[in-house]
């Protein structure tokens, strides 16, 4: 039984070191979708990502994710339209400014792609959605960090969260294909961004015994050594001026 609860607790230590997460990098995130628009297709993206995966490269089933995507942050390159979007008739943005992706589950199918399950919520309404995902890779960068990047897939109904503006037999399609590409950030045990120099030196460092004293001559004096300032962090991304200008048209039209 001893050796059952030993045994127990090295396959737990071993799944914890196998886990890390990553902060979602929104600088360089993107939730691009594409739906019909009378007999062509329409497309744009949503760019200001926030949350964190965390990827169990021991047992993949064990991942997760946790994301907020920013309704203002929609790009179609056409600011009219964009506007539009974000009104009641499709969106209500002023109402739903955010939509939210939690996992549940992941059924990986091989090292690198899989299916994950979760509750997504758009326009106040909460539904079960599956994506096709793929991890695109892991490795460092060039300022001591390490990424991973992620690709995943699914299709929705938009009717299904209540946006039913010419759902039916109208210009605009029912049906939304949707491709995240996600950049994550490696965060350290400290939740601060992984830092491989660091690292490097802390592991490094040997815990020294104190030895039997011994006369030394006086030390000469060393000038004192140079500090520098820890790196600050990054800045919180801030709204562009055409997410402003969206909320500013937005506001003007339902006062």
């Amino acid at each position: 039984m001893k050796m059952f609860a030993l045994a127990a607790l090295a396959f737990s230590a071993n799944a914890l070191a196998d886990a890390e997460t990553f902060s979602i990098d929104n600088s360089h995130s993107f939730a691009n979708w594409e739906l019909r628009h009378v007999v062509a297709r329409t497309s744009g993206t949503f760019h200001d990502i926030k949350g964190k995966v965390v990827l169990d490269t021991g047992n993949l089933a064990n991942s997760s994710v946790d994301a907020t995507i920013s309704l203002y942050s929609l790009n179609s390159s056409h600011i009219r339209r964009d506007v539009h979007a974000l009104t009641d008739e499709f969106l209500d943005a002023r109402n739903y400014p955010e939509m939210k992706f939690v996992s549940t589950g992941v059924t990986p199918y091989s090292a690198d792609k899989g299916t994950m399950r979760g509750q997504f919520t758009l326009h106040g309404v909460t539904k079960p959605v599956s994506l096709d995902y793929q991890i695109l890779g892991i490795g460092s960068d060039p300022w001591g960090g390490m990424r991973a990047g992620f690709k995943a897939t699914t299709r929705i109904n938009r009717s299904d969260f209540g946006i039913t503006k010419y759902a039916v037999n109208g210009p605009v399609g029912n049906e939304v294909d949707i491709t995240l590409l996600i950049e994550g950030i490696k965060l350290g045990a400290d939740g601060q961004p992984f830092n491989a120099k660091k690292a490097a030196e802390e592991k490094a460092k040997v815990i020294s015994y104190p030895m039997p004293a011994v006369a030394q001559p006086a030390p000469v004096a060393q000038p004192a050594p140079v500090v520098q300032p820890a790196p600050a962090p990054a800045p919180e991304k801030k709204e562009s001026t055409e997410e402003q200008l969206k909320k500013k048209l937005l506001k003007g039209l339902f006062n």
